[in-house]
């Protein structure tokens, strides 16, 4: 996260990586404050086996890009809701130079929980009990729906 204030909404992405077991590691380093910091820590946990990043970010939201620049592993970005209503975010983070991808979410805590949903898929790629673990996921998401039958009820 770019800031201590995007905790409230990566907290979902936490919680979402948490259902799934994926091990994770959660961080607040800026692109524009603590550039030599998060390159060492791009770096460190790569070394360490990540294969997956996640990067939230508000208004200028660099801090996708700039960890993408320092990794060939993919990047998602999650924009943060700013005054702008996150406009000014998804377009930094969407917005990035051939050459260089971010896969970017939707702004908020629905791009929060989505991104921790695409990491697990990327996961899935080569770990079956993830996937075990997502498909299961997605059978509790159809059995919630169904169960709600006839609202007006």
């Amino acid at each position: 996260m770019g800031s201590r204030s995007d905790w409230e909404v990566m907290e979902h992405a936490v919680e979402t990586l948490r259902m799934l077991e994926i091990p994770h590691e959660v961080r607040v380093l800026s692109a524009h404050r603590t550039p030599d910091a998060l390159e060492s820590f791009v770096e460190d946990v790569e070394e360490r086996g990540a294969q997956v990043f996640v990067a939230a970010a508000g208004g200028a939201a660099h801090l996708a890009g700039v960890v993408a620049s320092k990794t060939l592993k993919p990047v998602l970005g999650v924009p943060m809701g700013t005054q702008l209503g996150g406009l000014d975010s998804l377009l930094s983070t969407v917005q990035m130079p051939a050459g260089i991808p971010v896969g970017t979410l939707a702004i908020g805590r629905a791009g929060a929980v989505n991104a921790a949903l695409l990491a697990a898929e990327i996961l899935a790629l080569h770990d079956e009990e993830v996937e075990s673990r997502l498909l299961r996921y997605r059978e509790e998401q159809s059995q919630a729906v169904l169960d709600v039958g006839d609202p007006s009820g």
